[in-house]
Order: structure tokens, then C-alpha cells, then sequence
């Protein structure tokens, strides 16, 4: 299944914010599988366009601090947006933000971002009872307990996961990060809980992790928390990447000690691609060909040991990133007959 809605588009430009993701990244993926000859004509099997459920602030509480989530449900939740996007420099000046060139207020972005947490969790459910789905949107996996940060206000991979777990309709997750940057918002929320493992597979060096691990109290800073199994690529690393993550993948099962998760989550950024536009992920560059090997390593290993998945973009910039979520897309749609 795919669950694709246009209105939950980030269209950040409109709001003043200079962030390169295209806005039809979703679109153009979703128009390609259309156009394809024989994924196409089975559209109707395919496309979830239900309505997504309603995430309350009991969802949120489950991943966030009672005050932040407060706040960004308020009727004034810019102050947390400015620091989720990273709308204001150390001088406190405005950062890739031009509030004269905005259309829509700031505050929107609140509610599109529970679009997101809606979609994702639509996607777990959808999961459980068809073995993949995927979200042509969500995976805002650098959002901790108590403030956003890194593009990312809510973290709608955790949030969805402990629902379904609140719901009872799973014990066990996973969660597969191959987002060019380290899921720190994840590691952090689910530090301590051997009910979520997490694996992430990212750059060694650059941001979240372009500072000391250290603060000056001598306190491991909250990007470094660790993962259950951490994958860092150094630059230059490409050809090392795909044996890379199979090995962390079988240490991942080797970690779950015999117990086949409920269900796994993968955070599949696409900005590991050489064509990626964003500056900060630079350090990775992996062919096309090699974001097709990647994603069907991940898909591969968990459909023969029966797991459901559920997939949300998370990453992505510029014209090209589409290509990314469409070519895997097209083969798992046509290998799995519609």
C-alpha cells in the first residue's frame, strides 16, 4: 500500500523558508508509479486515500515532554517551529527566513507536521495488516523529547510506533534508519526501551554530529546518544556502505535474541544520493543504483523473516530526489503484484 495526499505537502517557501526540498518530491514519485505500464494500471490495489487518523496529545506524550507538547498545540506554536527549523542563527537572526516573502502564516506548519505524525501512523497500521506500506511523506527522525530541531517538529516514527504498542497491536519494533543523518531524536526518546530497537546507518562526520560529543559540563551531548546498532560512513566510504549495513542488520536481529519484531519502521531518506542538493549531506554520495541496493537490502531482509514494514521518506532535497523513492517503489509494487 502507499498512502500519498498532496495537501500534506511542505511547502516550505510559502511560509518565507529557504529549504531546498522540492515540494513535488511526493507528487512526481506518485505520478511515476501511476505512469508505469503495469504498476499503473493497478493504481485502485495500491493507493490508500482514506481518511488518517486523528493523532491526540495522549499520541504526542507517548515521544514528547508535556510542556512541549503543550506548546505546539497551542494557538502560538512558533517559537517551537523557529527552533525546529532552524529559523534563527546563535545572534538570533533569521536563518534561511524571510517572513516578507511568506503567504501563509507559520503556525500552519503546525498542523501539516500532524499530518505527517497522521500519515505515519496510518502506515504502521496499514503495515500490520498487508506486510508494506508506504508513506510518501513523514520520517522527521531528529525531533527529541522535548524541542525539534534538524527540519523536524514532531517524531512521527516514535510517536507511531508506541501507539500501535498502546493500541496492543504490537510488543516489539524496529526502527531502520538510512537517513544520511544519524536519527538522534530517535536514539534519544528511545534510550532504555528494549521495545524499540533502533539502527541507523549515517554519515561520521557532519551535522547532527559536526560538534565535540562533549558539552562543556562534560555531559555526552543529546545527538550522541546511541542507537542499538550505529552505522557511521565516513567520506570517501561508498563502496563500504551496502556490506556495512548488512552487517548491522544482522547484529540488529542478533540484538532482538530470537523475538521477530511485531513490526519494523524504516526512516528511508534519500539523501544518501550523489544528486542530493543539501550541503550538509554532502559527505555520502551513493549512486542511484546503489539507493536501489540499499533499499531493497532493507526490504529483502525483513519480508523473508515475515516482518511488516512500513517506510516514510524523511530525507530528501532537490529535483532529483523522486528518483530515489520511485525506482524502489515500481519493483516492490511489481513484485508484489499490486
Amino acid at each position: 500500500m502507499i498512502i500519498h495526499h498532496s495537501r500534506f505537502a511542505m511547502r516550505y517557501t510559502d511560509y518565507g523558508i529557504g529549504i531546498p526540498v522540492r515540494d513535488d518530491r511526493a507528487d512526481r514519485t506518485f505520478q511515476a508509479l501511476c505512469g508505469h505500464s503495469t504498476v499503473g494500471a493497478r493504481v485502485a490495489a495500491w493507493h490508500y486515500s482514506e481518511p488518517l487518523p486523528e493523532i491526540t496529545a495522549e499520541d504526542l506524550l507517548r515521544a514528547h515532554d508535556a510542556a512541549y507538547v503543550r506548546a505546539f498545540l497551542s494557538d502560538a506554536p512558533e517559537a517551537a517551529l523557529m527552533e525546529s527549523y532552524e529559523l534563527l542563527d546563535e545572534q538570533g537572526r533569521y536563518n534561511r527566513y524571510d517572513p516578507a516573502k511568506a503567504v501563509r502564516p507559520l503556525r500552519e506548519l503546525a498542523t501539516t507536521a500532524l499530518g505527517h505524525v497522521a500519515g505515519t501512523a496510518a502506515c504502521a497500521e496499514l503495515a500490520l495488516e498487508h506486510g508494506f506500506c508506504h508513506f510518501l511523506g513523514g520520517g522527521m527522525h531528529h525531533a527529541m523529547r522535548s524541542r525539534g530541531r534538524g527540519f523536524c517538529p514532531l517524531n512521527d516514527v516514535v510517536v507511531a510506533a508506541r501507539r500501535l504498542q498502546a493500541q496492543g497491536r504490537a510488543r516489539r519494533v524496529w526502527i531502520i534508519d538510512t537517513d544520511a543523518h544519524k536519527g538522534d531524536g530517535t536514539a534519544e526518546i528511545t534510550l532504555g526501551d528494549k521495545s524499540i530497537l533502533c539502527l541507523s546507518i549515517h554519515m561520521a562526520q557532519g551535522w547532527p554530529l559536526d560538534c565535540t560529543p562533549l558539552d562543556s559540563a562534560g555531559n555526552l551531548r543529546r545527538q550522541f546518544y546511541p542507537s542499538d546498532v550505529d552505522i557511521p560512513i565516513p567520506a570517501g566510504g561508498e563502496a563500504h556502505y551496502l556490506p556495512a549495513l548488512e552487517h548491522g542488520l544482522d547484529l540488529l536481529e542478533q540484538l532482538s535474541a530470537g523475538q521477530r519484531p511485531d513490526l519494523a519502521l524504516v526512516v528511508g531518506g534519500a539523501d544518501p544520493f550523489e544528486l542530493d542538493e543539501l550541503p550538509s549531506s554532502a559527505p555520502l554520495r551513493l549512486s542511484l543504483e546503489q539507493m536501489r541496493e540499499r533499499d531493497l537490502l532493507v526490504y529483502r531482509f525483513l519480508a523473508g523473516r515475515g516482518v511488516p514494514q512500513a517506510w516514510v521518506m524523511a530525507g530528501g532535497y532537490g529535483r532529483e530526489s523522486w528518483r530515489v523513492y520511485a525506482q524502489f517503489l515500481t519493483q516492490v509494487l511489481g513484485e508484489r503484484g499490486g
